[in-house]
């Protein structure tokens, strides 16, 4: 980086010391690029309204000048009020906050205000919630950022302020002056100035939009440097393997695989016998079989000469795997091992030690799989199931364990393959998007909770017919501020309600062999009706339950709703889900009528990017999609589509970014390098 200012630590300003400096890395700002870079998430407008047409109890912005000394007054423990009158023109108003002693310091008479606050007509006096001191050139856009309990606004707006003061000039551009005319883009000097000051909403829009493409932008590149360096490396090893054994186990099923996975499977096969290192990302939904896929991709590498890894998240789902895959490859002559955090010392060693030898040929895992210990004798197939759980740092450990494995990701939360294409640029995306032959779709309702008698009459009717139910709840413990059937009062509630079927409670807070216990209890037949938490989301496979009631159903994500849903069906009898919902919302109402329609995980991404953009179904948690700091992946598709075509083109011309145009992206790329690193 040439020792380029720009990249050098916060501490570098004045006034900052390693306190403020460990501060500012909670919000993810470690240098004075950062600061630059960290824009506001909003504007209030400063821009005020006649006092003649403020609404009583209307939340408004005044602007004036401190006419009286602010006076604090103190009434009860730990209350106070700060009271100082307001000149707007040629007229005078009353201003108090309320326990916020400490603003004292920062108001002297004759300064200039904007008090954003709640207006009492009668009296003429403001609440006031926050206020910021203008200045004579001041935009009447106040900007607004993201900060938490270590740093404060004002503070934060000073360093940026004093960031931009000392260090502007050093700001260089990184997308190519020839680009930026033919998209209507800012300079990054222009993008800061007018980001951080902008000077009427207009301003900040075409500032935001600069701002969006220039991150995707770099994205971009770093996808496309990925992709061309893959290609041009042509790593990985054709795998040799044998379909004769692989009929054998086609025979040894007891289904038939549907023509989407049939699909599938000649892709990876494809991918495997070629010279390339496979980089493919199956999207499937609940329930649609991608794990019977995943082994069919490890069969083939077994029979090839090589070993396989499947890296989970969770260790329900690692077991749940390791009893499917062994149960089906076994009789093949297969060792395959199970390993997570609670697989005890001496059987860790062994399995350890059989990696190493060869003896086990597919190992099912948790994190524990990215250990130092783990040395694999000639690791060829690297699968990651729910991908988006594991950082890239995580992923990659793995994959480091073989030379050029191919990889296969698994995800059961999929997007439009429009999006997949932009977002995972340097993999193949395959898709099943059908269920497997004989599973009936699950029938699917929303339910208000005046409506609990019907769905308790279903519910007996499934329990006499000798079936199981999940009762699902977002809460474990009473909430004082929602309204919410937590699973403790749940489980008692359904307890006196079903007095001859035994109800037993299990939650996220529970410990894990307990939660074993009570899965395998219910796995067995033992429970009648599960009160749970999402605990359940993934990983659980009991074909005899076919029920499950979510209540206060609109506290849930589209996603986890239809993952949720994805725990019954699992059988071949009629299987039922019952969304109890009483939304208050239009778009409340429309999300419960989509998630009861459609059991189609792929159409329900698309219904909700129609609806709202990125919303619940791709949470950060759940979606695998990168995060941004200004830009969104699904309302801004269209730049990112553009980035990505300049991204692509700009290395197909300068593969190394050689030219000394590029010097400043290739600065910001290996200073970006750094920041992924960083834990």
């Amino acid at each position: 980086m040439k020792n380029n200012a720009l990249f050098s630590p916060v501490t570098d300003l004045k006034g900052v010391g390693t306190k403020t400096a460990a501060n500012l890395g909670s919000l993810g700002i470690y240098s004075i690029y950062d600061l630059l870079f960290y824009f506001p998430f909003r504007y209030d407008e400063l821009q005020t309204l006649p006092l003649d047409q403020i609404m009583d109890g209307q939340k408004v912005m005044l602007k004036g000048i401190v006419a009286t000394e602010p006076f604090v007054s103190r009434f009860g423990y730990k209350k106070s009020r700060l009271s100082f009158k307001l000149r707007i023109d040629h007229d005078v108003i009353m201003v108090n906050f309320f326990n916020q002693p400490w603003l004292k310091k920062q108001l002297e008479i004759g300064q200039e205000v904007a008090i954003y606050g709640k207006y009492n007509v009668a009296r003429q006096s403001l609440s006031g919630f926050k206020f910021v001191v203008t200045k004579e050139n001041d935009s009447g856009m106040a900007p607004i950022y993201p900060v938490n309990k270590h740093v404060r606004q004002k503070k934060l707006v000073d360093l940026i302020n004093l960031a931009i003061e000392d260090f502007l000039p050093e700001v260089k551009d990184i997308v190519p002056l020839a680009i930026r005319p033919k998209y209507s883009l800012l300079s990054d000097q222009e993008i800061i100035v007018k980001m951080h000051h902008p000077k009427n909403g207009q301003e900040a829009e075409l500032a935001k939009r600069s701002a969006i493409f220039r991150e995707f932008f770099i994205f971009q590149i770093q996808l496309a440097e990925l992709t061309a360096s893959n290609n041009q490396k042509a790593r990985g090893k054709a795998k040799d393997y044998d379909l004769t054994e692989i009929a054998k186990l086609t025979s040894s099923l007891p289904f038939e695989l549907s023509a989407d996975q049939k699909e599938v499977v000649n892709e990876i096969f494809t991918d495997l016998h070629s010279p390339r290192q496979m980089r493919r990302l199956l999207q499937g939904d609940v329930g649609s079989g991608k794990t019977v896929v995943a082994i069919y991709a490890i069969y083939a590498a077994i029979t090839a000469g090589y070993q396989a890894a499947l890296m989970v998240p969770t260790e329900i789902l690692a077991t749940q795997h390791f009893k499917k895959i062994d149960e089906l490859l076994r009789p093949f002559g297969v060792r395959v091992a199970l390993l997570t955090g609670n697989t005890k010392t001496l059987e860790r060693r062994e399995i350890y030690r059989e990696i190493t030898d060869g003896t086990i040929n597919v190992v099912i895992g948790t994190h524990a799989l990215i250990q130092d210990n783990v040395i694999f004798k000639n690791l060829g197939l690297v699968i990651i199931d729910e991908q988006h759980r594991f950082g890239v740092g995580q992923r990659q450990a793995l994959i480091n364990k073989g030379e050029d494995p191919d990889i296969l990701a698994m995800t059961a939360t999929p997007i439009p393959r429009t999006l997949a294409l932009t977002v995972y640029g340097d993999m193949t995306v395959s898709e099943i998007r059908h269920l497997p032959a004989g599973r009936k779709p699950i029938i699917s309702a929303w339910k208000t909770s005046s409506q609990m008698d019907d769905v308790y009459r279903l519910m007996r009717e499934q329990l006499a017919a000798g079936f199981q139910i999940y009762a699902v709840t977002p809460l474990i413990t009473e909430s004082e501020t929602m309204d919410l059937k937590n699973a403790e009062e749940l489980h008692e509630k359904l307890s006196h309600d079903f007095p001859d079927q035994k109800v037993v409670l299990l939650h996220g807070q529970m410990p894990g062999a307990k939660k074993d216990e009570i899965m395998a209890d219910f796995a067995a037949g033992e429970i009648n009706i599960l009160v749970t938490t999402s605990v359940i989301e993934v990983g659980v496979d009991v074909p005899n339950a076919n029920m499950m009631i979510i209540y206060n159903a609109e506290r849930f994500g589209l996603s986890q709703l239809h993952q949720l849903r994805g725990r019954i069906g699992r059988g071949q009898t009629q299987s039922y889900c019952m969304f109890i919902a009483d939304p208050k919302t239009e778009s409340g109402k429309a999300r419960m009528k989509i998630i009861a329609a459609t059991n189609d995980g792929f159409k329900l991404a698309e219904e909700d990017l129609k609806m709202r953009g990125e919303g619940d179904l791709f949470g950060k948690a759940q979606s695998g999609l990168p995060e941004f700091r200004v830009g969104n992946v699904v309302n801004n598709y269209n730049t990112m589509v553009v980035a990505q075509k300049v991204a692509k083109e700009l290395i197909a011309a300068d593969p190394e970014l050689k030219k000394a145009v590029h010097e400043s992206l290739r600065e910001v790329l290996e200073y970006k390098k750094l920041e992924q690193n960083r834990i």
